[in-house]
């Protein structure tokens, strides 16, 4: 993939960098049964209140249906094309298998148009294969990771990530984290062979605040520029830094806040992150 460049003829254009060279998939004839529509919640809950904020409007979008579980096994499929997915950072490549099947997979670093991929245990450990984590060895790249067999993929699924296989003891696999963290996962969980690719994702550079609408965000106001009924750090004569530690419209601390409460999965982690 490339990043292109624009002339500075216009101070938006000035720094704007974007991605080219991916196949667009309604051009695609077989993935129409691939496509589900999508509705956009503008950060909103079923009761209508704003739940995320910073949400809302951008251009329409079509959801691409991923098959995460890889749960197609022993047959061999073959990549027709890498394609953009509006709704990820990474790009997905269309798998078309030799009973006629067709199948959106997230594409890892090194995967090309017309090679060969395949979910089985007796997989080679190339980009784009699918193994039980018992079956890889130590030390190689995987992403799409299961957290609970046969569930589908939950960890390292963005642009670049990856998670490391560390060791291996009776039925379980230690892995580390994209962020450092050392995590046991149960060894008949399933993962993908690679990095996710993409990997030119953070050189995006989107150049203007309407390119940001169009990608469904709202314009973020500081607290500090707010009055002292909006916002714990509004208010003040002239302008002032807030006067007190970062905090979020409701009080609570935004730097080192820890907020995890799920007790339930401690007992999985063996080094934290921090």
């Amino acid at each position: 993939m490339n990043v292109k460049k624009f002339k500075p003829v216009t101070p938006s254009l000035r720094k704007r960098q974007v991605l080219t060279g991916l196949k667009k998939v309604e051009g695609l004839f077989p993935v129409k049964n691939l496509l589900k529509s999508k509705s956009s919640t503008a950060g909103r809950n079923n009761s209508g209140s704003i739940t995320v904020r910073h949400r809302g409007g951008g251009v329409k979008r079509k959801y691409r249906v991923i098959d995460f579980k890889r749960s197609k096994l022993e047959v061999k499929g073959t990549v027709k094309a890498i394609c953009y997915d509006p709704n990820r950072t990474c790009n997905l490549a269309l798998v078309s298998y030799v009973d006629g099947e067709y199948a959106f997979i997230l594409a890892p670093v090194g995967l090309e148009v017309g090679h060969e991929v395949v979910s089985s245990s007796s997989a080679d450990i190339k980009p784009g294969n699918a193994k039980l984590l018992k079956d890889i060895p130590i030390g190689t790249l995987v992403h799409n990771v299961e957290l609970k067999p046969g569930a589908g993929g939950q960890i390292a699924r963005s642009a670049g990530s990856y998670v490391q296989v560390m060791a291996k003891e009776e039925d379980v696999a230690l892995l580390r984290m994209p962020s450092g963290e050392l995590r046991k996962v149960k060894a008949n969980c399933r993962a993908t062979i690679g990095q996710v690719g993409n990997l030119d994702h953070e050189k995006r550079n989107l150049g203007k605040a309407g390119i940001t609408r169009k990608l469904g965000i709202r314009p973020t106001v500081r607290g500090v520029s707010m009055n002292p009924v909006d916002h714990p750090l509004g208010g003040g004569e002239g302008r002032t830094s807030g006067g007190r530690h970062p905090v979020t419209p409701w009080g609570l601390p935004t730097r080192g806040y820890k907020t995890r409460k799920n007790k339930r999965t401690n007992k999985f982690i063996v080094k934290r992150r921090k």
